[in-house]
């Protein structure tokens, strides 16, 4: 494991792109800022703010010249994953921080863009469900857990995954103590009126609405992942 590249603050760098999920960057965002002398930094390519797919912007902290290193790398997932693959700024910031973070971490299909810049080949990864599988397109392992350990890669599930990985890493960080500390702080104590998170316990019309759903905000998102992937591949 590399050392922390700057110790004191701690400096965890997440990444914002056009049409990012923001739970899947606040929710650990909130866990991870109580790590203590831990310094949060939004990361986008300019500091104008940043349209989420939830209808509202997150204003960037910090650019891609601005934050060259970072201890911990998080890269959130979305609708706008695809075309943040297709962004060469995007990946070399990537490249360049992922080679000296001590952790390099995402949510959600943020794990895809790990992939597409050649930082999960030969790691164990989560993603959400809809899209594990295109891990593999990159030479990654697909794995159906909400968070995945690897070395130095700690990947979560889709969206609301990200509150456990974030925890988990702070267990990992800090110890245990201090997350089950964390977590009630933040009373994260879950207990969802209805068992329908998963596609396994979905019913079946509640499944096909999220296919159609999925295909009206990212039409050919599979396909065009494949293609990147086919680009990448020597």
């Amino acid at each position: 494991m590399p050392e922390p590249i700057t110790p004191d603050p701690m400096t965890i760098a997440f990444l914002l792109f056009p049409h990012v999920t923001q739970l899947d960057l606040t929710g650990p965002a909130q866990v991870l800022s109580r790590l203590g002398g831990a310094r949060i930094a939004l990361v986008a390519k300019t500091r104008d703010p940043v349209p989420t797919d939830a209808g509202f912007a997150l204003l960037p902290t910090a650019t891609f010249n601005e934050v060259p290193a970072a201890n911990i790398l998080c890269v959130p997932g979305g609708f706008g994953t695809v075309a943040a693959m297709e962004d060469e700024a995007t990946l070399a910031w990537l490249r360049q921080v992922g080679a000296g973070a001590t952790w390099v971490t995402s949510v959600c299909t943020g794990s895809l863009l790990l992939g597409a810049a050649g930082l999960l080949r030969g790691y164990r990864a989560a993603c959400h469900w809809a899209s594990r599988d295109q891990l593999a397109w990159f030479g990654a392992e697909p794995v159906a857990e909400r968070v995945v350990f690897d070395r130095n890669r700690v990947t979560g599930g889709g969206v609301t995954a990200g509150i456990d990985f974030a925890l988990a890493l702070t267990a990992a960080i800090r110890g245990e103590d201090h997350a089950r500390f964390v977590q009630l702080s933040l009373e994260y104590d879950p207990a969802p009126p209805f068992d329908s998170g998963s596609p396994e316990r979905a019913a079946p019309e509640t499944l096909a609405r999220y296919h159609s759903m999925v295909e009206a905000y990212a039409p050919g998102r599979a396909e065009k992942v494949k293609a990147i992937a086919e680009r990448m591949t020597p």
